[in-house]
Parts: structure tokens; sequence; C-alpha cells
């Protein structure tokens, strides 16, 4: 199964690779870091908006055929990205590699889920986000150092690893569709379906801010340079690496709401410290702390899902993740505005993502625990007594 967990790394690995490199990118293209900084909705976009339906229409084309042709054409957006010489060539470039992704992810987690019992899910959760938070650490630290020289060499990375798991793909038994009948959109009106969105949505809409907004307050307040601002990127990653086996037996232990809970606290609290922490090294402990809570949340997040409609497993997975990445999408447009008006409290900000999170799981359990009102008997039946 390692092709799956080594696809799954490419996802975040894409969406936040420009992150560290917006000032180079910038120059090199002839324009302005804030408009620059548009690569990351660009790749956002489309990717949120083709998951929307990609996980239910490949589950139907075929989950092995659709994850080796989005791993081929992602080589050739790498390749595009690379070679842009405007903006607007860059952005759509970027704009081809998110949609390349829509048909990658979903089919991942939904195989990944098939392959795995039950009662083992959220250790199995656990290695797939370890496998993307190594992604999300990667990331800025290779793009980081390929700024050194030239920024166009990120893109190689990637590319050569796309190339490789299409050329060594995952077994098909470890792909193949486990449920029979047609794979329906009717599947996934549900509620479990619906917490999973909104979380994934509140998450993501707070950890892209944060990649964006370290990055930038990384040179604003402390002068750091290409390398020092890949390392701050790279704590979020390598912090979810190693503790996502941990993230995962949490979720088997204690469930995906509580779960879900105690990550959206460390969520908050690391945002506000990277936000307000007067050195680089609160900064960094705000990312690092950020960095584990939105891994056990996609951990949390992904077995919600694809355990949320099993007829259609791609397709719920890939709702999810639209709304994930709908969150990404916005952050930059958010938050940005915002920081630029005041840093502080305009990076502070971002912490209202994780406090809504927390408001929506408390009201879960808050129905949840209301017991349930039947209606009284009517006719002869009204005088039997209850059993």
């Amino acid at each position: 199964m390692w092709p799956l967990y080594a696809a799954g790394a490419l996802g975040p690995y894409g969406s936040t690779m420009v992150t560290p490199i917006v000032q180079e990118a910038a120059l090199g293209l002839g324009t302005r870091p804030e408009f620059a900084s548009g690569a990351v909705t660009a790749y956002m976009l489309p990717f949120a908006a083709l998951m929307l339906v990609s996980g239910t229409l490949a589950e139907r084309w075929g989950r092995g055929r659709m994850i080796r042709l989005s791993l081929a054409a992602s080589v050739l957006a790498c390749l595009l990205c690379a070679l842009a010489p405007d903006l607007n060539s860059f952005l759509a470039a970027r704009a081809l590699h998110g949609a390349t992704n829509a048909f990658t992810t979903p089919l991942l987690v939904a195989a990944i889920t098939d392959s795995t019992p039950r009662h083992r899910l959220g250790r199995t959760m656990g290695r797939f986000a370890a496998a993307q938070a190594a992604g999300q650490a990667f990331s800025p630290l290779i793009s980081g150092a390929a700024a050194l020289v030239d920024w166009r060499a990120a893109f190689a990375v990637p590319a050569l690893c796309a190339i490789v798991l299409v050329v060594l793909p995952a077994d098909p038994s470890v792909t193949a569709r486990r449920a029979t009948g047609r794979p329906t959109w009717s599947a996934l009106a549900n509620r479990r379906l619906a917490l999973a969105c909104a979380l994934s949505f509140l998450c993501y809409l707070a950890a892209v801010g944060l990649t964006v907004l370290a990055a930038l307050r990384s040179e604003d307040a402390f002068g750091l340079g290409p390398l020092g601002r890949g390392v701050v990127g790279a704590s979020f990653g390598i912090a979810g690496l190693l503790l996502a086996d941990a993230c995962g037996r949490a979720l088997d232990r204690f469930g995906p709401h509580r779960l879900g809970a105690i990550a959206n606290a460390l969520l908050a609290a690391g945002l506000l410290t990277a936000a307000l922490g007067p050195s680089a090294a609160l900064l960094l402990a705000g990312v690092t702390m950020v960095g584990v809570a939105v891994t056990a949340l996609r951990s949390t997040v992904n077995a919600l899902a694809a355990t949320s409609a099993p007829a259609n497993r791609a397709g719920a997975s890939s709702l999810a993740l639209s709304a994930q990445f709908f969150g990404g999408a916005l952050a930059p447009l958010l938050w940005i505005p915002l920081y630029s008006t005041a840093p502080a409290p305009g990076f502070a900000a971002t912490a209202l993502a994780p406090l809504t999170a927390l408001a929506v799981l408390g009201a879960v359990a808050l129905h949840a625990t209301r017991p349930v009102r039947t209606p009284p008997p009517t006719g002869r039946s009204r005088d039997r007594p209850e059993p």
C-alpha cells in the first residue's frame, strides 16, 4: 500500500510549496508578492471545486486508472509551472496542478478505508495523515532551499515523485472498489458527512492562513530569508509527521468527536501563539502546535467522511476534502487583507475558525444527549402501561 501513502503526500506538498518562495516567484515573474501569493488560491479553487464530483465519478471510472492518469497530468502541470513566463501563465499552471490532485486524494482515502478493519481505522488514517504531514513538512523546506538557486527548481521534486508513482503503482487489489452497486449521490446526504465537511472547511481556513501569514511575519517581523521561512513552514509538517501515529491511536481511543474538540482547542492556541509571540522562537512554537492539531483533524475528518457512506467512500471523501480546500482557497483572500491592515490582530483573527469548530462540535454533542421524544399513544392503547 506504500504508493497510496506516498501519493497522499503530493496534495499537501503542492498546496503549500509556493508560500516560502512568494517573494522570489514575484520577482521572477515581474509582479508583486501579494499577486504571486494568489498561486495558493489558484491551486486550491479547482482542487476544491472538482472534488465536489471527482470522487463519485472516479469510483465509476475505476480507482487505479484515475490515480495513474491524475499523477501523469500533475507531472505536466509542474513542468508548466517551472516554465511559466509571467504571472497569468503561472496561475493557470497552478490551477491545472490543483485539478489533477482532485482526482487522486479522495480515491486514496477510499482505498485505504476499504483495506482496513474498522477497529484499526484510526491508526491507518494516522499513517495517511503522516504522509500528508510529510508532504507539508518537506514542501516549504525544499522550496526554500531551491529558491537559493532558482525558485523554479522547486517544481522538479513533486514531478519526479509523480513519475515514480506512475511507474510503480499500488497493487490493483488495494485500489479495487469493495462496495457492490453503482455509487450514488444520494448516499452522501447524511449528518456525519456534513459534520466532516464543516470541520474540514474550518480547519484549512485557519491552517492555510497560518502558512501564508507565518511566511509573511517571518520576514516582516524577524527578517528571515527564504531558507529561514522554509524552516518555519517545515515545522508545521514535521510536528504532524512525528505525532501522526499518536493522533491515529487517539482517534481509535477517543472517537472523532472528542479528538476533534481537543485538536481544535490546540489549533486555536497555536494560532494565537504564532500571531502574538514576540520572537521567532514563539512563532515556530505556534506553527508546530498547529501542525499537530491539523494532523489530528485530518485523521478525524477522513475517518468521519469515509465511514459516512460505505457505498460511495470516494464520493464522501471528495466532498470533505472539497470543503477543506475551499477553506484553504478562501484563507489568503480573507486573512491577508486583515494582516495588511493590522498584522497582529489580523493574524490572531485566524483563531476564530477553530473556535467556531468547537461551537459546532458542542452543538452536535448537545443534540446527541437530548432525549428522543415519542408521540403519546392513541386510541385504546393509551390505557396500556408503558413497557
